[in-house]
């Protein structure tokens, strides 16, 4: 049987929806670094970086929560799949865009709201990675006043990865009535059912000797 690796107050809660959406029955291994779990010898041999998540079936082991997505879309044909070369280009795409233009800004944004009190926040740092988003929201947007998704006329796996980061729009309560085609869009994405584990997350403060920095329950 399949099993993730990590708790699903982490990323690893973007491979649990992919595998509920495919319908394959994984066991779930909470390791998370609170506890020590993801520096034990054990876990270190699936994933010597000692993050969540983590995959293992069939005697491969993957980390990376959006490539072990795109992974499983290729080897598991359903609607989420590519259904050719260019579809497969275009899922892979959309993944590295949420990852490199989407990702950094918005977990800045969210924590300065999720994890600080008001008169500790930063609203400089935050109207800086507002801005950043505001391009890269830009192009989502015009995408999607074309197109229903991302890619074809379905939901796809490039849909769930896209979607899975900017889970941080809901958390945080970002304003996105500037983009309101990405707002529907992801209303529509995070109310599947198999979407579910993202509304458990939860944000804590660490400790102060923490070396981990600020989104300690999302790493």
């Amino acid at each position: 049987m399949a099993k993730l690796y990590g708790s699903l107050s982490s990323r690893a809660h973007r491979t649990a929806w992919m595998l509920k959406e495919l319908g394959i029955e994984f066991e779930h291994e909470p390791t998370n670094f609170l506890d020590g779990s993801t520096r034990s010898p054990e876990f270190l041999k699936v994933n010597p970086n000692g993050r969540v998540p983590a995959y293992e079936a069939d005697g491969l082991r993957l980390f990376e929560s959006l490539a072990i997505n795109l992974y499983l879309a290729r080897k598991h044909q359903s609607p989420l799949s590519p259904a050719s070369l260019e579809e497969d280009a275009l899922m892979t795409q959309w993944t590295h865009w949420v990852m490199t233009e989407i990702e950094k800004p918005l977990l800045l944004a969210s924590a300065n709201l999720l994890l600080f009190d008001e008169h500790k926040r930063s609203p400089a740092e935050f109207e800086v990675a507002l801005n950043k988003l505001a391009r890269p929201f830009a192009v989502l947007e015009q995408h999607l006043s074309e197109h229903k998704y991302l890619v074809g006329d379905r939901f796809t796996v490039a849909d769930l990865n896209v979607s899975a980061v900017m889970t941080l729009i809901r958390l945080a309560s970002l304003d996105m009535t500037a983009w309101p085609n990405v707002d529907a869009w992801l209303d529509d994405c995070l109310e599947r059912p198999a979407a579910a584990d993202w509304k458990a997350i939860r944000f804590k403060i660490p400790r102060p000797d923490s070396d981990l920095g600020v989104l300690a329950m999302f790493v």
